[in-house]
């Protein structure tokens, strides 16, 4: 059986770098197909999909509510040609009940040890029109080596320098912030690997740099100190959400190969100020995540945010919209209020105000969010920022003799300058 997977593709936020990361759900989700089934996956923000192509079965799967009206297209072309399609993934799972109007079937939760069941529905002509497992955790230990061998890997490259793969050590989280969804998709208790599961695949990525995609690995000290103790003979350069501000956990981070973390910063606290300082102490750069028009924000405190990530150093920024996405907090407090003033998904980037702020009004936020991203990158744009931390990787992979020479002159030429020194 053909089993055809295609990622729609999606809106990058204004401001950013373009350039395109292998998804992760798309092909943890292959390691769980039937091994009779051929899998064929398309990416459709790196290449068109080949609507001709013969196939047996298709999957969409849907990380972002961007993704949503162009996911029910696809599946549209499909079924007019007698196609059965089915969906999955993070969006698929917010935006469930309007998504089965475009479906022969929506899978809910996570899909190891049930692809079985669903291809041997679909052979018997019994596909269900939902498989619903949402809260209903397979065992942690089942989580298998995701198949990257799926991507189309030299269409991942940024002007022919590879990037990072995705990848996860562990799945839940312990927290329940406002305006995020995880808890509901994956639950509130954190499910961390076995290291043992971890390090055998990441020993399997040919890549020296990896994206830690976990909601947050500051959940369980003993599992995060073991995990980075594990990951030091690797000699990996990762990127990550959260590490826990401890000296010991941070030493151990940046031995592990700590290249740049995501930090929230919420506010304009000392105890911001030092946690960065903390990270850049321990040589791991920090690319700070602002959520604009939260309730208590008033213009001037959004513009003394800006002059505040400015003075701490940050090494990137990344400035978002609050966003009421369906099964947060978010979204049930302003349906309920009447503040919801745009219900088109393609306008949920997280970049756009699709509701009305409590302290000031839609227009003045977007036009803050815009002043947000061109204040922090005045004197440095944000491609100049990710060259100085992109340099950074490279000496510290020279250092430790996982730099690969023969790419030295295409980085150079890549980046307009010098990066890489002949010995």
């Amino acid at each position: 059986m053909i089993f055809k997977l295609i990622y729609p593709k999606w809106r990058k936020l204004e401001g950013q770098t373009t350039f395109n990361l292998p998804p992760h759900g798309p092909v943890v989700m292959a390691a769980t197909l039937p091994k009779d089934v051929e899998v064929i996956f398309t990416d459709e923000n790196v290449e068109p999909v080949d609507f001709d192509e013969p196939v047996d079965f298709v999957g969409i799967s849907m990380m972002l509510t961007i993704q949503i009206k162009r996911g029910w297209e696809i599946a549209n072309y499909y079924r007019s040609k007698g196609i059965k399609v089915i969906f999955g993934g993070i969006s698929t799972m917010l935006h469930a009940e309007e998504t089965k109007l475009y479906a022969d079937s929506v899978f809910l939760g996570e899909a190891e040890g049930r692809m079985e069941k669903v291809f041997d529905d679909l052979k018997n002509n019994e596909l269900q029109p939902v498989y619903n497992y949402l809260n209903q955790h397979p065992p942690i230990e089942m989580v298998g080596q995701a198949r990257r061998d799926i991507l189309n890997r030299p269409l991942y490259n940024h002007k022919g320098v590879q990037m990072v793969d995705l990848f996860h050590a562990s799945r839940g989280c312990r927290f329940s912030c406002y305006p995020c969804a995880v808890s509901y998709l994956g639950g509130r208790c954190f499910r961390p690997r076995p290291v043992a599961k971890v390090i055998d695949e990441l020993e399997t990525i040919d890549n020296n740099r990896i994206f830690i995609v976990d909601n947050s690995l500051a959940q369980d000290k003993e599992w995060e100190e073991e995990l980075f103790r594990a990951m030091i003979p690797l000699k990996k350069k990762f990127i990550s959400h959260t590490i826990d501000d401890d000296p010991k956990i941070l030493d151990l981070a940046a031995q592990a190969g700590a290249w740049y973390v995501y930090q929230a910063v919420f506010d304009t606290s000392d105890y911001i100020k030092e946690r960065i300082m903390r990270y850049h102490d321990h040589g791991i750069g920090v690319e700070g995540t602002i959520l604009l028009g939260l309730d208590d924000q008033t213009e001037d405190d959004i513009k003394r945010l800006i002059d505040f990530l400015l003075e701490i150093n940050l090494d990137l920024a990344e400035f978002t919209v609050l966003t009421p996405f369906p099964h947060t907090k978010v979204w049930d407090d302003m349906k309920r209020e009447g503040r919801i003033i745009d219900r088109d998904w393609n306008n949920y980037t997280a970049g756009q105000v699709v509701f009305r702020p409590k302290q000031i009004s839609p227009e003045r936020l977007q036009e803050l969010y815009h002043y947000a991203w061109n204040t922090f990158y005045t004197d440095e744009s944000q491609e100049q920022k990710m060259f100085n931390l992109f340099s950074k990787v490279l000496l510290r992979e020279m250092e430790d003799g996982t730099f690969i020479p023969r790419k030295r002159e295409l980085i150079n030429k890549t980046f307009g300058k010098e990066v890489v020194r002949k010995n």
